[in-house]
């Protein structure tokens, strides 16, 4: 669900939204009755009575919500109360997922003071990269899941165990592929076509980075664990931090060390392993107020990676979904090209909205199968969709209405101008329609039905491959063709997505109750 090169102005008009609607309900909290399961082990990480505590009332990395509320899917304070706990998630996440791009955005605005084939390199580089890690956000996944539901089930230390296994399960994996893509680099280099004048300055950036990919993974993993404790604000103060950290040290070590691209990549990699150790030290603390094991246990860690194996190829469909989405983009002329790298940005930064949706989705599914509370899961499942698409239709307007406003902030160009407004307007259009697949992708996610996903990831991606190609042969080039190619990929390719999880949904066997 996930990239990092993004994006700038839609979610204003939906953060407003939601901030109002925040406030009320704020306001009508004690006209609801919050019913809080006990927690028979006592408490979440980081939930010390000494812990410094920020404005909201708990410690970072203690669970805003543990909440069960049966029987409360109809009525509008139940209503109310789901709202709550889906905006109490949600909105840290959001800022979370928005700090994220900031380490690429800042290494490009140090780098490209350096030169042309320096900030080329970094692109060549990142690209790997950020593939990578998105690759591996199966780590985040399958634990918010796993531990979302030993929470609910009220086997909190059990959570924390399994949390605890897949952090050991993602610092093996990210030194394993860090070594790996060491040894490998120019040739990983090549493979992206880089000439000889950027292939070195990206070899270099690539090596310095992959220091810090076993932390990028533990940051994954952790993050994961406390989402599913439903602690959404924590991760929002490590990656802030951490984005701050971050530019401080690129410019320090690009410019007073001299350096050059190597101290961007050293100063990312040096804050990813610290974002990785302060996470770590979060959920440690909370491991060992219940008592959990902090060695490596092979079963946990295999059920880790088992359970992560189907979404990793989940994610793997999406991802090669895209790139030929690009390889068509760039058969289309410069103008669609160009439109194209536009529009994403822009789509991708939607994304984080509605991405956020699908994390509170996902803590809020797993806690209520965990506890066995199916009305509630099916009430939590009702009232994200209709977030879901809400925020579809509000960013799907933006989109729809200020192409022509938009499109001059990016370029001069006339011919890039209009591929813009035209790709704005299919997104615009279609963007409903994504929100209620991030929302649902996210549900069943947080029911473990990823061995579901994959199989209807490989199904959706057979179906958009012919329409992606038949765009490549018969669309005309420019703004048109880039018209067809949004078309094909939120339309076709996410009404795929959308039927496939929505019959699902429908059912019963996703919903598999307790731990």
């Amino acid at each position: 669900m996930h990239n990092w090169g993004y994006r700038l102005c839609t979610t204003s008009s939906e953060l407003l939204t939601c901030g109002v609607i925040t406030l009320r309900l704020w306001k009508e909290r004690k006209l609801g009755d919050v019913h809080r399961t006990p927690d028979p082990d006592g408490g979440h990480p980081g939930a010390t009575p000494s812990s410094p505590t920020p404005s909201d009332g708990h410690a970072p990395g203690e669970a805003a919500h543990k909440v069960v509320h049966r029987g409360e899917d109809d009525g509008r304070a139940g209503r109310r109360r789901i709202d709550r706990d889906i905006l109490a998630l949600a909105l840290p996440a959001l800022g979370a997922l928005v700090a994220e791009p900031l380490f690429v955005l800042v290494d490009s605005a140090v780098v490209g003071h350096l030169g042309t084939a320096q900030l080329a390199g970094l692109s060549v580089a990142s690209t790997l990269l950020v593939t990578l890690v998105g690759l591996c956000v199966f780590l985040a996944y399958a634990t918010t899941a796993a531990v979302a539901r030993l929470v609910g089930a009220g086997r909190t230390r059990d959570a924390l165990q399994s949390g605890i296994d897949g952090m050991w399960l993602a610092l093996g994996l990210g030194a394993l592929l860090a070594v790996v893509l060491a040894v490998g680099a120019p040739w990983a280099v090549a493979a992206m076509g880089a000439d000889p004048a950027v292939a070195g300055y990206a070899t270099t950036y690539l090596r310095w980075s992959l220091i810090g990919l076993p932390g990028m993974l533990v940051v994954l993993a952790s993050t994961g664990v406390l989402r599913g404790l439903q602690d959404t604000r924590t991760p929002l103060w490590v990656a802030s931090t951490g984005a701050v950290v971050n530019a401080i040290l690129s410019v320090t070590l690009v410019y007073g060390a001299g350096l050059g691209i190597a101290g961007s990549a050293i100063g990312t990699a040096a804050t990813q392993l610290g974002m990785g150790a302060v996470l770590t030290v979060v959920v440690v603390r909370g491991a060992r107020r219940h008592h959990a094991s902090l060695r490596p246990h092979r079963a946990g860690i295999w059920a880790n990676a088992r359970a992560g194996a189907p979404l990793f190829v989940r994610t793997a469909s999406l991802r090669l979904a895209i790139l030929l989405t690009v390889a068509v983009a760039t058969s289309l002329g410069a103008s669609a090209l160009a439109g194209y790298q536009v529009v994403n940005s822009l789509w991708g930064l939607a994304a984080f909205a509605l991405d956020a949706l699908a994390i509170a989705g996902q803590a809020l599914v797993g806690h209520g199968l965990g506890s066995g509370d199916v009305g509630r899961v099916r009430a939590v499942l009702r009232r994200s969709l209709q977030w879901g698409v809400g925020a579809g239709v509000v960013i799907g307007v933006v989109f729809a209405v200020s192409g022509w406003w938009i499109a001059p902030l990016f370029t001069a160009d006339p011919d890039v101008r209009v591929a813009i407004t035209a790709g704005l307007v299919v997104t615009g259009v279609l963007m409903p329609m994504a929100g209620w697949v991030f929302v649902l992708d996210g549900v069943l996610i947080g029911a473990g039905d990823g061995r579901f996903l994959a199989w209807a990831g490989m199904l959706t991606l057979v179906v958009y491959v012919p329409f992606a190609l038949a765009v490549r042969a018969w669309a005309p080039d420019g703004a048109v063709g880039l018209a067809w190619l949004w078309g094909a990929f939120a339309g076709v390719f996410m009404l795929a997505r959308a039927l496939t999880t929505g019959l699902r949904a429908r059912g019963e066997r996703w919903m598999v109750t307790g731990a």
